[in-house]
């Protein structure tokens, strides 16, 4: 007697499953909708179908107990298996999300409490390297989180650098700190002219002084006590010369005592023989510009007459 589906919906029982043929009971677990492996074995699929009717009380749960156990063979436990490693690691995926977002909500928050301003662009950069180290932010990615933080000036000259240098944190921060001026003539001129303000006590005045004797110090990249010694003897032998002097001296970034007396010398002497041209004709040799004398309270010794 052929299979007949619609019969055996209307009144399905054990007995008439154990009857059927796998193709006949693959008919019924299509019509129930219930998922199987096609190379599933034949009272697999009917375990299947019998849970189904129990789940749905289309048959007594008692039925199960009485049911054929289904073989296990190596197709349908590596399924299995499948099945449950494929759900931990999507459990396991899911957590990494969540913990992704939640760093990624850290990151953008701990971001805002930055602010970039024109008396803290240099603690901002320093509060910026630090954060990045406690979250293990990757460096290549730290120009890309500092620009939203850029306003006004600092925004101007990220705009300005091109696709290339604006994604090398170390080159965006230096053309910040020279549009800002925070160089070592900054400094330098922050620590020679800082004065003790009225409400200042002497050690608050001496603390802000070091600081920034300190701060000059680390832009001349000091480290030792040579490097600290041409530093005050370059400074101080600018003091003693003529502005235009200086001028040249500073344009030419000299830090050897020994190379700025050389610089000055040659600056000098360029700059007297452009006085002796105007002269030579009538054969004379001008006397030396006394302009370029010593400005600590000296001048240059004239020179004689040809």
């Amino acid at each position: 007697m052929p299979f007949n589906l619609d019969k055996f919906v209307t009144s399905p029982s054990v007995e008439e499953l154990d009857s059927l043929k796998k193709s006949e009971i693959v008919k019924v677990a299509k019509h129930y909708g219930i998922e199987f492996q096609p190379l599933m074995r034949k009272d697999e699929i009917k375990r299947y179908v019998l849970e189904y009717l129990v789940d749905e009380s289309i048959l007594p749960s008692t039925v199960l107990e009485t049911a054929i156990t289904v073989p296990t063979d190596n197709t349908f436990e590596l399924k299995r298996l499948e099945l449950e490693m494929n759900k931990e690691i999507r459990l396991k995926e899911m957590e990494r999300e969540r913990e992704r977002e939640e760093k990624a909500r850290e990151h953008e928050f701990r971001l805002k409490q930055l602010e970039l301003g024109e008396d803290n662009v240099e603690k901002f950069f320093n509060h910026f390297e630090k954060l990045g180290e406690q979250l293990k932010w990757p460096r290549d990615k730290w120009s890309i989180l500092i620009e939203s933080n850029f306003t006004g000036k600092a925004q101007e000259v990220y705009s300005a650098l091109s696709i290339e240098d604006s994604m090398d944190y170390d080159k965006v921060k230096k053309a910040i700190l020279q549009a800002y001026e925070l160089v070592p003539e900054a400094y330098r001129q922050k620590f020679r002219k800082y004065r003790k303000t009225d409400t200042q006590t002497y050690v608050e005045f001496a603390y802000q002084k070091e600081r920034h004797f300190d701060r000059w110090c680390a832009s001349k990249k000091v480290s030792t006590f040579d490097t600290l010694r041409q530093l005050m003897l370059v400074e101080e032998f600018k003091r003693c010369v003529n502005d235009d002097i200086k001028t040249h001296l500073e344009e030419n970034k000299a830090d050897n005592l020994k190379e700025v007396a050389n610089l000055a010398d040659q600056y000098a002497l360029t700059h007297k023989f452009g006085k002796v041209g105007q002269t030579q004709n009538k054969g004379q040799f001008s006397r030396p510009n006394k302009k370029y004398g010593n400005s600590c309270g000296t001048t240059s010794n004239s020179g004689s007459q040809g």
